[in-house]
């Protein structure tokens, strides 16, 4: 008897996860206290092929849920390469404040190939400016691959070419090129606008970049709750 059991125990031992292996030890235990007389060798061969049956079901479900998730961080992790390599160019935060034409004109002609600049150029006191700086806070947030920038209109030394009548102005660059030139752009928007407003009227015109992917970090953390 004490050979079948070493057997047994050495079988059970190779069968995978330790929950799995617990439970077919205390079968066996609870097995041998049912019966005071040792099993014969027939029934303990037949308790053993049933017993490993149940034991290599429940693997394969454990199996398959963990090739589930690996196979869920595989295609995140493919999908954040790809957006590293077709996001290669710098990251900014917030909104950068100009306070002369050269640093305008810096800006638009030394910053990166692949960036989108976007610049606001407002005057204190006219309607929709405080507003539209409010919305490029946050889409700074949102956006951080571009850079969203803002001169007072006097300060950018173009103070006749930019009038009230056309302010707030929305100019969009990339490697130095105009893209976009709103001159009075709230005329655009509703007469109460927000960030997702002047967000969806630049992806009208295919300016804006495709938003960050989430964190991958965060992501499996969801998973696990």
């Amino acid at each position: 008897m004490s050979n079948n059991l070493i057997d047994m125990e050495e079988t059970v031992t190779h069968t995978g996860p330790k929950g799995v292996i617990n439970d077919w030890r205390r079968f066996k235990l609870e097995s041998m206290d049912q019966q005071n007389l040792p099993p014969s060798r027939d029934d303990t061969r037949a308790n053993l092929n049933r017993k490993t049956l149940c034991i290599n079901v429940q693997e394969y479900e454990l199996l398959k849920e963990e090739d589930e998730g690996c196979l869920k961080k595989y295609r995140r992790r493919c999908m954040q390469e790809m957006h590293d390599k077709l996001s290669f160019g710098p990251k900014f935060e917030g909104v950068h404040d100009l306070d002369s034409g050269e640093a305008f004109l810096e800006v638009i002609e030394k910053e990166h190939h692949t960036t989108v600049v976007v610049v606001h150029i407002y005057k204190i006191g006219i309607k929709g400016c405080e507003e539209l700086n409010n919305c490029l806070d946050c889409l700074a947030t949102e956006y951080p691959t571009v850079k969203f920038c803002r001169i007072d209109a006097v300060a950018s030394g173009a103070a006749e070419r930019f009038s009230d009548e056309f302010l707030p102005t929305l100019l969009v660059y990339k490697a130095g090129e105009l893209l976009g030139n709103f001159l009075a752009c709230t005329q655009h928007l509703n007469e109460e606008f927000f960030a997702t407003d002047v967000e969806a009227f630049l992806n009208s015109y295919g300016l804006l970049p495709e938003k960050e992917l989430p964190g991958m970090d965060d992501e499996e953390e969801n998973d696990i709750e």
